[in-house]
């Protein structure tokens, strides 16, 4: 199964760092939040990758062109015009990188990506810019068992602030990050069937608007409740959690050894 990453986005609520790259190549623990990505469905056997580039998509194909000069240790011969590579890791990955345009929203990209995948097969589909620990295996298995053109998984992100437990105007108790709302949203995350690339109109078309809503009245959109670890990197605060965690050593979406 192939999985399609939205890559092609500006990230403006992180300029501070995606001035000189594209949001997922902004790293985590010295790894762009993309090779993350990569790494939690290679662990769940997805290793087939199309990844929809845009804004400065070229430093997407850099770091992929040069993946063992990024992750290994090398020896230039200049005399002889080579580079020799130590301890090389390979990743069973097969990464293609398409150039879906600077401005094109997300349907847009998708649509764009359409003669990259297999005719009536389904795939996954995921943003570019956060980490989870989804059992993409299980995942997939609920999307078959349903039956239907798309599964989205669905997430309760927690508070984002501190709340106070208030007697009149007495404070009886804080809670640091209480639970949400108990709404699910939207995690990312989807299995989908190549017919539903057909709701998408046009480069300008939001995938979350009208293909989304489309699916969802036609009663062909399943939910996969995860409840555990998922955190998207929308601000540089979210950054900072994500960069404690791994430097804690306590990563959740870490599932790969």
């Amino acid at each position: 199964m192939k999985a399609v990453i939205l890559a092609g986005g500006l990230g403006t609520r992180l300029a501070e760092e995606t001035h000189l790259r594209p949001k997922p190549m902004v790293e985590i623990g010295g790894k762009p939040i993309l090779w993350h990505i990569l790494k939690i469905y290679s662990h769940h056997g997805i290793n087939d990758f199309i990844i929809c580039c845009g804004y400065k998509g070229y430093v997407i194909k850099e770091y992929f062109a040069n993946y063992f000069l990024h992750t290994s240790d090398v020896t230039f011969h200049m005399d002889l015009n080579h580079m020799e590579v130590h301890r090389q890791k390979a990743e069973p990955w097969k990464v293609t990188l398409v150039d879906t345009g600077d401005a094109t929203l997300t349907g847009g990209r998708l649509a764009r990506v359409r003669s990259y995948l297999p005719p009536g097969e389904s795939f996954c589909f995921t943003y570019g810019d956060g980490v989870a620990d989804v059992d993409i295996a299980a995942l997939i298995a609920h999307h078959q068992r349903q039956g239907l053109q798309a599964t989205l998984t669905a997430v309760q992100p927690p508070g984002r602030y501190g709340a106070l437990h208030l007697n009149g105007d007495v404070v009886t108790d804080f809670e640091e990050k209480p639970d949400g709302d108990n709404a699910w949203i939207n995690g990312g995350f989807f299995v989908l069937e190549p017919a539903v690339i057909d709701l998408v109109d046009g480069d300008q078309c939001v995938w979350e608007q009208a293909p989304l809503k489309a699916l969802a009245t036609q009663g062909q959109l399943s939910s996969f409740k995860h409840r555990g670890f998922w955190q998207p990197m929308d601000t540089l605060r979210d950054r900072q959690r994500l960069e404690d965690l791994w430097q804690q050593g306590r990563a959740p979406w870490k599932v790969w050894s």
